[in-house]
């Protein structure tokens, strides 16, 4: 499977992105994964097949998952940055077939959100 994960950038506390992410995973439940500066890759969003959404306790009503219609595009939509959301991030097609996300090893390269303060 073959990621393309982009729309990151630099913004100010407070301030709005949207990250897409696209590839041949139509349909498959998805999640956005982070890795800040010199820490671990965490899990902060998934969807599932029919469209049910989990979150992070610190990125929830803040950030949004969805997917286009087509199934081919999900977004990752970020408000109300702050520094500590400063981080790749990665997206993450869940194994075919199953209804809920479960980790596969298609990995792309990640997209950098940078928040300054």
């Amino acid at each position: 499977v073959q990621l393309q994960a982009s729309g990151g950038g630099s913004v100010q506390a407070g301030g709005s992105l949207t990250l897409s992410c696209t590839g041949s995973f139509a349909g498959n439940a998805m999640a956005w994964y982070r890795q800040p500066p010199d820490n671990r890759r965490e899990l902060i969003a998934t969807i599932s097949r029919g469209g049910a959404t989990w979150y992070l306790d610190s990125v929830k009503g803040r950030f949004t998952i969805s997917r286009d219609s087509a199934k081919t595009t999900v977004y990752l939509q970020l408000n109300s940055l702050k520094p500590e959301d400063t981080a790749i991030y990665y997206c993450n097609p869940g194994r075919d077939f199953f209804e809920n996300y479960l980790p596969s090893p298609s990995w792309g390269q990640g997209t950098l959100v940078t928040v300054s303060s």
